[in-house]
């Protein structure tokens, strides 16, 4: 029970926690999640200290309004079955740090001249509420967690982690918004709302996909998981630094000013691709040249494209539809010293829409989740038992957000939004946004299998590499 209002209700006459069983994407994030892949962070820096009272009411408030944050994970051990377990009430507790804590924190983040902020969200990617999959306490389950970080007598970093079962990124974004605005609404007197419809998680994506669009004939799925199996074989990775140590996720930034922001976005578009297409291939020229190979000399990599299926599944959903309704198309590329950004990035868009126009991430979504859960329990699959199973991915489109009078409002200073791969899944994850007209990519990988100055210096020739493929548009211009 809430300690902000429910004491007086009658137990009798609550209604029944309402249960429904994940579906085939959602249990392979409930497989993943305990391995390390899938904690997804919201984590905002703040100048004003917040009210905890304003911000448990909001908290509340979301949790009213979207069922699924309120949600518990209940584990069947007899049929190995998850399902969401949803009480009428929520029942968030906001998790403080004061000073001293927050400063031990950071102390054994052991990491030097790196902000405070980030530390404190590399720290919660790696906090595995959910390693256990069959815990003893209930508290262990639930999909939403919320803590505030004391940084200084001026700065406090507040942290929603969340199962990414229940949170894809464009719910993240939903989240920060519908966040802000709850905080706003409740600061100038809003009260605790109360529960109101059934109370029910929304269907998975699976029950969502318009009919005939998942269709494939057997013989079909069996070739491309063939396919698929034996690609893997033949991928490359970024190199392993250290493929046996126990992993944690760790973040590097990738920034574009404005100004070589709106010039990469004008290259993209005079060529009709997306941004996406620009930021993979960057990678893939950036990873080719930190080997120092000769350039005549090829190389194949696995690029994951992840995409928003909201707007078109059956019935449509809005934004505001929590959950995971992402899915996800695997390109293979072949790569020498000779490729350039414009050319290998229309190649990686082209590769991406004819999958997306084939159905693919509806045909094989299916055959994606069983394999990552192969990895899961099979490392050894996997080269050097990484569990990396693509060089890199991408968003089919980035996040575009500005500053707003409620961002000043609410002190707010900086966001961040990424999920943890030291699991299974890529060896970089990029999370792209285009804030006030920059580009801000927050890029997670598993460390120490990649070590940071690793991975800064791929940031860095991504960073020149798209920087230089600007310098072209202004010539063409």
């Amino acid at each position: 029970m809430s300690e902000w209002g429910d004491q007086n209700l009658n137990p009798e006459a609550m209604p029944e926690p309402k249960t429904r069983p994940v579906g085939g994407t959602e249990y392979s994030w409930c497989k993943a999640v305990p391995s390390g892949t899938g904690i997804t962070v919201l984590a905002l820096l703040l100048s004003k200290p917040p009210n905890f009272s304003i911000l448990q009411t909001a908290l509340h408030n979301l949790q009213y309004s979207h069922p699924v944050l309120r949600s518990k994970h209940l584990f069947d051990p007899t049929t190995n079955t998850f399902s969401f377990l949803t009480p009428p009430t929520p029942h968030l507790q906001i998790q403080p740090f004061d000073l001293p804590s927050t400063a031990l924190i950071l102390q054994n983040q052991s990491q030097p001249n790196i902000p405070a902020f980030h530390l404190i969200l590399e720290h919660e990617l790696n906090i595995n509420t959910w390693r256990n999959p069959n815990p003893s306490s209930d508290a262990d389950t639930d999909v939403l967690f919320a803590s505030v970080y004391t940084i200084s007598e001026s700065r406090w970093a507040l942290a929603l982690r969340v199962h990414t079962s229940a949170c894809d990124r464009a719910a993240a974004v939903a989240l920060l918004r519908a966040l802000l605005g709850e905080m706003k609404s409740t600061g100038r007197g809003g009260a605790e709302r109360e529960l109101k419809g059934n109370g029910e998680v929304s269907l998975g994506i699976e029950d969502l996909i318009p009919n005939g669009k998942a269709n494939k004939p057997f013989w079909a799925r069996g070739v491309d998981m063939l396919g698929y199996s034996l690609n893997s074989l033949r991928l490359s990775n970024l190199d392993f630094k250290d493929a046996s140590s126990a992993r944690r996720s760790r973040v590097v930034k990738l920034q574009l000013n404005p100004h070589d922001c709106q010039r990469l976005l004008a290259g993209c578009k005079s060529r009709e691709i997306k941004l996406s297409g620009a930021l993979a291939a960057a990678g893939l020229i950036a990873v080719h040249a930190s080997k120092h190979l000769p350039d005549h000399q090829w190389e194949k990599y696995a690029v994951v494209t992840l995409l928003d299926c909201r707007s078109i599944l059956e019935p449509p959903l809005s934004s505001n539809n929590l959950g995971f309704y992402h899915s996800a198309i695997m390109n293979t590329h072949d790569i020498n010293g000779g490729n350039t950004l414009w050319e290998l990035a229309k190649r990686c868009h082209i590769a991406f829409a004819n999958a997306k126009n084939s159905n693919k991430h509806f045909t094989d979504m299916s055959d994606l989740n069983f394999l990552m859960c192969k990895a899961i329990e099979n490392p050894g699959l996997t080269p050097s038992s990484s569990m990396r199973t693509a060089f890199i991915s991408v968003f089919e489109d980035p996040v575009i957000d500005d500053s707003s009078e409620v961002h000043q409002e609410l002190g707010v200073e900086d966001y961040e939004g990424c999920a943890s791969v030291h699991g299974v899944g890529p060896s970089i994850a990029i999370f792209d946004t285009i804030r006030d007209g920059a580009l801000n990519c927050a890029c997670v990988y598993p460390s120490p299998l990649h070590s940071r100055e690793q991975m800064q210096d791929l940031m860095d020739r991504m960073k020149r590499i798209l920087v230089d493929g600007c310098d072209d548009v202004d010539s063409e211009s």
